[in-house]
């Protein structure tokens, strides 16, 4: 008796569908999973708030990169047409740098905040600049930008890299301590 097999019952077209389904759904898995593992693992190193969330868009892009790669390889697109691709889009992103060195720049800034930087969120910062002093309260941090909310209740985003730049006072987030 020969085994089953589903190209029997179904189409080359519906087991394509359905295998893209799978990597859909298991990539919504994963990243829902890794998630809630890289917010426990990253508390236990006593990691902020704010860099847990940076890892957690940093495995989840990984998880984009890896499904994308799947269902192209799903649909037969050939190694020679997504080389193509992958080569023209990188060429694409390498004149967008070099026209925004700025961005190419804010991204650098923004890894080296992440990891050699003691900037938190609820930090109070003052930035000492004649032109354009600034005072707030770190409202969040992102790849490109820091948003700084001030007393008024305002939120200003800066470039990462002037926070860099720029002399930065910081009072970092008071913590209550326990009454008796």
């Amino acid at each position: 008796m020969d085994s089953l097999n589903f190209s029997d019952f179904l189409s080359p077209i519906q087991l394509k569908w359905i295998q893209t389904g799978v990597v859909i759904l298991t990539a919504l898995i994963l990243s829902q999973a890794s998630k809630i593992w890289a917010n426990r693992a990253l508390a236990e190193f006593d990691m902020d708030l704010q860099r847990r969330r940076l890892a957690v868009k940093t495995l989840a892009l990984i998880i984009l990169l890896i499904s994308i790669i799947l269902i192209t390889a799903i649909w037969g697109l050939k190694h020679d047409y997504f080389l193509l691709f992958i080569s023209s889009a990188l060429t694409i992103l390498g004149v967008g740098f070099f026209a925004q060195w700025s961005l190419l720049s804010n991204i650098t800034s923004g890894l080296i905040l992440y990891f050699h930087h003691p900037l938190k969120l609820g930090d109070t910062v003052e930035i000492v600049d004649k032109d354009a002093p600034m005072k707030g309260t770190i409202y969040d941090i992102t790849y490109f930008f820091i948003h700084i909310k001030n007393e008024k209740g305002e939120i200003f985003t800066v470039p990462n890299t002037e926070i860099l730049n720029k002399t930065i006072h910081i009072n970092p987030k008071q913590t209550k301590a326990p009454e008796n």
